[in-house]
């Protein structure tokens, strides 16, 4: 048994709502994360699954209103994050935690030079001189693989790749110690993605940075993760260690994500959907979230939400087929094996 590593961050039953003058979306619903020094863990669900407003979340950089933290503590070096005044914030922001965002063509500004965004930065956060600042964030674009020369080049000048290498660069270049990276290589074609991806790990491990990578790609999850954390409607539904949930994957909606995706050794001519689509985050169901689209739903799944079981030590699983006083009721009668579909 290795000992466990220092907690960097850690979320503690995080509820975010979106208040609109008729409606209450309820985006994160209770979610529980840790992110340990030096490890990176994997958020991965569907498009509305709540995994941005997380990342946004932690950074506290949510329009409010209409957002609101509802409930819940966000916890860096033993302080909570929801609780820092402005002035202390922005000594984290860019600084200790970082953010690569989704799409850098609105993630940088069209009329500044890049050079003098990533130099902003270095600026606000580190009492260089303008010289050593100029040539820090040089150094920063030479990190990223490209020339120091284009520092004075502007946005539209780049392709899309070049621009993410910059929103990158932007984002390591006061070496933080968290890294929030939203989707990062979305807006790339196959091989750029590969680069991006690379280039990211090999700066991650000469740093030391710990990351949060959200993504809906699980051969990037296999590549790039130590542990995995499944979300769903808001609530994680599935966590352990990425051994963990690729060989021994248990909650029926991760089934249905491994089903989804095509394998070199399956022999199905089709791939396996996951029938129907996410719920709507402002009129969500009682019980299980999933029971709608669940091929293993049972009478209890409908009335009464799962708690997370612990299956394995570190794997954690929110479905009532796992619970510890597993209810009576067998499963449907149109259920299939709970064994990952494709392999």
């Amino acid at each position: 048994m290795h000992m466990e590593k220092e907690t960097l961050l850690e979320i503690q039953d995080l509820t975010i709502q979106y208040c609109m003058h008729n409606r209450t979306v309820r985006a994160v619903n209770g979610v529980s994360l840790k992110i340990q020094k030096g490890e990176t863990l994997g958020l991965v669900g569907e498009t509305g699954a709540g995994k941005t407003t997380i990342a946004l979340g932690i950074l506290r950089l949510l329009q409010e209103p209409p957002a609101k933290i509802a409930g819940g503590r966000i916890l860096y070096e033993g302080n909570d994050i929801l609780k820092l005044p402005h002035h202390e914030l922005r000594k984290i922001r860019g600084n200790k935690i970082s953010m690569i965002f989704q799409d850098p063509m609105t993630a940088l500004n069209p009329i500044d030079t890049v050079g003098e965004q990533i130099m902003e930065g270095i600026l606000l956060h580190e009492k260089l001189s303008k010289k050593d600042a100029y040539r820090k964030a040089c150094e920063t674009l030479e990190m990223v693989g490209i020339p120091a020369e284009r520092y004075h080049d502007y946005p539209h000048q780049f392709s899309g790749g070049m621009k993410q290498r910059i929103v990158i660069a932007m984002a390591l270049v006061c070496r933080p110690e968290l890294l929030l990276a939203d989707e990062p290589t979305t807006a790339l074609d196959v091989t750029i993605q590969a680069q991006v991806l690379d280039m990211i790990t090999r700066i991650r491990e000469e740093l030391g940075t710990s990351m949060l990578l959200i993504t809906h790609d699980l051969g990037v999850i296999a590549d790039m993760c130590d542990r995995v954390a499944v979300i769903y409607a808001g609530r994680i539904v599935e966590s352990g260690a990425t051994e963990q949930i690729f060989n021994h994957t248990s909650h029926p909606y991760t089934v249905g994500l491994f089903g989804a995706i095509p394998t070199l050794d399956m022999t199905e001519d089709r791939l396996v959907p996951i029938d129907g689509l996410m719920p709507d985050p402002a009129n969500l169901p009682d019980g299980c979230k999933f029971c709608p689209r669940c091929k293993k739903k049972m009478a209890v799944c409908e009335e009464r939400e799962p708690d997370l079981s612990e299956i394995a030590p570190g794997h954690l699983v929110r479905c009532h087929l796992f619970a510890k006083n597993p209810p009576k009721d067998p499963p449907a009668a149109d259920g299939q094996d709970s064994g990952k579909e494709g392999e």
